[in-house]
């Protein structure tokens, strides 16, 4: 297994608040795994290869808070026929934010104003549709902390599919009664233009 470097960890220790890691985060290029093969990178491999999506960007994003007294939280949130995502979510003063590693111009990042999860995940509920306008978040997840993994998980070689596995099979908290789905107003048109803007081109 390799390690970080000590000018690697230098680095990541300069990024001390959250929204530095975000930062950086952003200017990671999309890894839109163009070799067809499914990915969940550890943070070191990311780190290294620059590229990253959804849970290998969470993932780092995570270990870099954990470097700063923070726990490697991640939370699911888990949708009906449309893409899922991970995010990393960091407490501060008793309010929640969440770190985010999206290409689209919705579902980024998030400041630590939340009370509570829910009221977090909530936030993302009305930015997450498809490309009909259809609302389709429907549940987020409990909290999974990375160090209840084997030690030296951000410096796996192989992806991290036992984390992937426990996000995707933990216990979720449903957040749209089934009785309203079919009466989930769509998003406007305006709203599924502007959710159409990327930050990378494939």
């Amino acid at each position: 297994m390799q390690k970080f470097t000590t000018k690697e960890i230098r680095f990541l220790k300069s990024l001390d608040t959250p929204a530095k890691v975000q930062d950086y985060l952003n200017a990671i290029p999309v890894n839109f795994e163009l070799d067809g093969k499914d990915s969940a990178k550890s943070p070191l491999v990311v780190m290294r290869t620059n590229k990253a999506h959804c849970i290998e960007g969470a993932m780092l994003g995570a270990y870099v808070l954990s470097l700063h007294g923070h726990k490697p939280l991640l939370m699911h949130l888990k949708t009906d026929k449309d893409w899922d995502h991970i995010i990393a979510l960091f407490k501060i003063d008793g309010r929640w934010g969440a770190l985010s590693k999206t290409n689209h111009a919705v579902l980024r990042y998030r400041e630590a104003v939340y009370k509570s999860l829910r009221e977090l995940a909530m936030s993302y509920f009305h930015e997450y549709f498809d490309d009909t306008g259809r609302k389709t978040l429907r549940s987020y997840s409990r909290l999974v902390n990375l160090n209840s993994f084997e030690n030296g998980w951000e410096c796996e070689d192989g992806d991290l599919w036992g984390i992937d596995e426990e996000l995707e099979n933990c216990k979720h908290y449903e957040i749209v009664p089934k009785k309203i789905l079919s009466k989930l107003r769509k998003a406007d048109a305006v709203e599924i233009e502007a959710g159409k803007i990327t930050e990378y081109k494939k």
